[in-house]
């Protein structure tokens, strides 16, 4: 999952939220001498990167991708599911997403204190841009895909995967549908997620029972 769901999946806490972020941010051993309560955070990145890694569903989304872009198929398929994520917020969080939107950009006002100068600034960018909101439209995904990709040790020009997504968005979607409810079972079983109703959201209650 990329940082929406990152976000999402987090306890409502400046420290913890922050920390949800570091792992793409900064090498373990530059994370582990933050504040415990990042830490805390960055831990519960790890934990929803190894879950949404090893899935199976996620997996067959990562397979749909054609070589050669499939080498990046665990990035691609990372931002997909966040479009696909915010296209359906409502069906599982509680909150208004530019009510949830402007309070991670208020935790990022107070983010130099506690993280490297280096993440804090980028993180700034995000907010400047606010690149959360640019997950909605097929446009942003290419944006951030783009900005990923220019990032790599050997830069790719990752947003024409969005092509990909297209072609095969009901797929997409269809695989979100039942990966997500599960993550979120699996994170909730962990820590605090305010966000939810309850352990999930009622319509996806159903296609999580039994998973974790």
């Amino acid at each position: 999952m990329n940082w929406l769901a990152h976000l999402y999946l987090s306890e409502p806490t400046v420290a913890f939220r922050l920390g949800n972020l570091m792992p793409d941010l900064l090498a373990q051993p530059r994370w582990q001498d933050l504040p415990e309560a990042v830490q805390r955070g960055a831990r519960c990145h790890q934990m929803i990167d190894a879950y949404t890694d090893a899935h199976a569903v996620v997996r067959r989304s990562i397979a749909r991708i054609e070589p050669p872009l499939r080498r990046y198929g665990g990035i691609l398929v990372d931002v997909f599911y966040d479009h696909l994520f915010l296209s359906r917020w409502s069906d599982y969080a509680n909150q208004p997403f530019p009510a949830f939107e402007n309070e991670i950009y208020h935790a990022i006002d107070h983010a130099e204190p506690m993280i490297p100068a280096d993440a804090a600034s980028r993180l700034m960018r995000m907010r400047q841009h606010r690149w959360l909101g640019e997950y909605a439209s097929l446009e942003g995904i290419e944006q951030t895909l783009h900005r990923i990709g220019a990032r790599l040790r050997k830069p790719q020009a990752l947003g024409a995967g969005v092509i990909l997504l297209e072609r095969e968005y009901a797929e997409f979607a269809a695989d979100f549908a039942e990966f997500f409810p599960q993550l979120i079972s699996r994170v909730s079983s962990e820590y605090a997620l305010p966000l939810t109703r309850g352990t999930l959201p009622p319509a996806c209650a159903s296609q999580a029972s039994g998973h974790a």
